[in-house]
C-alpha cells in the first residue's frame, strides 16, 4: 500500500525552505547569504516542480496509450495510486505553466542581458571602466566578456573623489563575483515557483549587500561607502535593466549595515540552513522511490498477466 503522506511531503518541506530562507540569510554575512539564497531558491523551486511532476504522471501513466509503453497494468496502477486523478490533473497543469512562465522569464531576462551588453559595448572605455556622456546620475555594472562598469558623466559630478572610488569598488564587486548569474538564478526560480519571490527578493538584496563589503574593504572605509551609496540613491533616477547599479535594493537598509558592525558568521545558523535543505532534497527522493515502486508493482502486475494468457 502507498500511503499519501510521504507524496506531499516534499511540496510541504519545499515551502517551509522558502519561507524561512529570507529570514536566515538576513542572518548571515552578505556573500554567505547571497550563496544561501540562490541554493535555497534553486532546491526549494527544483523539488516543487519536479514533485508537482511526479504526482501529474501518476495520472498520465494511467491512459492506456501510456501505459502500453511501460508496459505497466492500468488497473493495478490505478488501485494502488494514493494521488486522485483530479489532483494530478491539476499538477500536470501546474506543470505546463511552469514550463510557460520559466520560457517566457529566461527569454525576457536573456534579451535584457543581451540589449545592455549591446548598449555598452561600443562605448569607449578605459579597461574595465566606461563613462558615457550624460547628465543623469547613473551607474551600473554589465556583464560580459570582459564586463563594464559604466558610469555617467552626471554621477561623476554628484560625488567626489573617495565617493567614486567607493561607487566603482561596488560595481567591480559585481563583476568580480558573477553577480548576473546570481540575479539570474533567484528570478528564474521564482518564475518556477512563486513562493520563491521573497526569496529572489532577499537574494538581491544579499547581492548588493555583498558588493558593499566589497567595497568597504576595499577602499577601508565603511562610512565613506555608505556615503556614496545615498548620494548616488538620491542623485539617480534611472538604472539599465538586468544592469547592477549601486543604488539597487532599499538603500536605507544598506546604509545602516554599513553603519553598524559587520555580521559574524554563524556556524549554527549555517548548518541548521543546510538541514533544511538536505532534508527537502531527501523528501523528494522518498517520494520519487515510493512512485518508481508504485509503476514496478503494476508492471510486475503486467508481466504475470501476459504470462498467464500466454499460457
Amino acid at each position: 500500500m502507498f500511503w499519501p503522506v510521504p507524496m506531499y511531503l516534499p511540496l510541504l518541506v519545499s515551502a517551509v525552505l522558502a519561507l524561512v530562507a529570507p529570514r536566515v540569510g538576513r542572518r548571515m554575512p552578505p556573500s554567505a547569504g547571497a550563496w544561501a539564497m540562490v541554493c535555497a531558491a534553486v532546491v526549494a523551486a527544483g523539488t516543487w516542480v519536479t514533485e508537482m511532476a511526479i504526482l501529474a504522471f501518476t495520472a498520465i501513466g494511467q491512459v492506456p496509450l501510456v501505459a502500453e509503453q511501460g508496459p505497466w497494468s492500468v488497473s493495478v496502477l490505478a488501485a494502488e495510486d494514493p494521488v486522485s486523478r483530479k489532483i494530478a490533473a491539476v499538477c500536470a497543469g501546474v506543470v505546463l505553466v511552469v514550463v510557460v512562465s520559466l520560457t517566457v522569464a529566461s527569454w525576457r531576462r536573456g534579451r535584457a542581458l543581451v540589449d545592455a551588453w549591446r548598449e555598452c559595448r561600443e562605448v569607449a572605455a578605459g579597461g574595465d571602466l566606461a563613462v558615457v556622456d550624460d547628465p543623469v546620475p547613473a551607474a551600473f555594472a554589465v556583464l560580459g566578456m570582459p564586463g563594464r562598469v559604466v558610469v555617467s558623466s552626471g554621477m561623476l559630478r554628484v560625488l567626489d573623489e573617495p565617493e567614486r572610488r567607493a561607487l566603482l569598488a561596488h560595481e567591480r564587486a559585481h563583476l568580480r563575483h558573477r553577480h548576473h548569474l546570481f540575479s539570474l538564478l533567484l528570478h528564474l526560480a521564482a518564475a518556477v515557483d512563486p513562493l520563491v519571490r521573497p526569496v529572489e527578493r532577499a537574494g538581491a538584496f544579499a547581492v548588493e549587500r555583498w558588493a558593499d563589503e566589497e567595497a568597504a574593504a576595499t577602499v577601508g572605509d565603511r562610512p565613506l561607502v555608505a556615503r556614496a551609496i545615498a548620494r548616488a540613491a538620491l542623485a539617480s533616477s534611472r538604472a539599465r535593466k538586468a544592469a547592477l547599479a549601486a543604488t539597487g535594493g532599499p538603500v536605507p537598509q544598506r546604509v545602516r549595515a554599513l553603519l553598524a558592525p559587520p555580521v559574524r558568521r554563524r556556524n549554527g545558523v549555517t548548518a541548521a540552513f543546510a538541514a533544511l535543505m538536505a532534508a527537502c532534497c531527501a523528501s523528494l527522493a522518498v517520494t520519487a522511490h515510493d512512485t518508481e515502486r508504485l509503476f514496478e508493482a503494476a508492471m510486475h502486475a503486467h508481466a504475470a498477466g501476459a504470462h498467464l494468457r500466454t499460457r
